[in-house]
């Protein structure tokens, strides 16, 4: 990874524990806003190992800044898992041709794979007296989240596209 890649990850990252940090929790799960900065950083390197460690540095800033009871250890599982899907979308689907459709639906469906991921573990396996939640929270929180990031994506990948045209000139 270039330095000055590595560096505007850091910040994106940064700005989306920010956000993970401040977000009010609904019915007790914030939404998380890391995984738009988080796939916003995955799209400027365009590399799977920097994916991987992106998506570990992600998942314990969540981690660190979760609200969710059980919800350290998922946080890291759920945002390596949606950073390897939202990977492989990018490059075997979209071969890392991006636009505001493609980007919209990448942070739509890594956002809704790492809420099901999230809330797999840590209902099922940390707080199993939760599991009869586990669809009222996907529809009532997940589905929010992912249309929310999808949205955030959206204008986290224009201003990308914006900055680097302003560079160019």
């Amino acid at each position: 990874m270039k330095t000055k890649d590595m560096i505007l990850a850091a910040v994106l990252l940064a700005l989306g524990t920010i956000l993970h940090a401040i977000t009010p929790p609904i019915y007790g799960v914030t939404p998380d806003m890391l995984l738009a900065t988080m796939f916003l950083a995955i799209f400027i390197v365009k590399n799977f190992s920097s994916t991987v460690v992106i998506s570990l540095v992600a998942g314990v800033l969540a981690m660190l800044t979760t609200k969710f009871p059980g919800g350290q250890i998922p946080s890291i599982i759920d945002k390596l898992v949606s950073g390897i899907v939202v990977y492989a979308i990018y490059k075997y689907i979209f071969k890392f041709d991006l636009n505001t459709v493609k980007s919209g639906i990448i942070n739509f469906i890594g956002t809704f794979t790492s809420g099901l991921v999230f809330l797999a573990f840590a209902v099922f396996v940390f707080t199993p007296s939760m599991k009869d939640s586990f669809f009222v929270l996907v529809g009532t929180v997940v589905l929010p989240a992912a249309i929310m990031n999808t949205v955030l994506g959206i204008i986290l990948s224009k201003s990308l596209k914006l900055s680097k045209k302003l560079r160019k000139a």
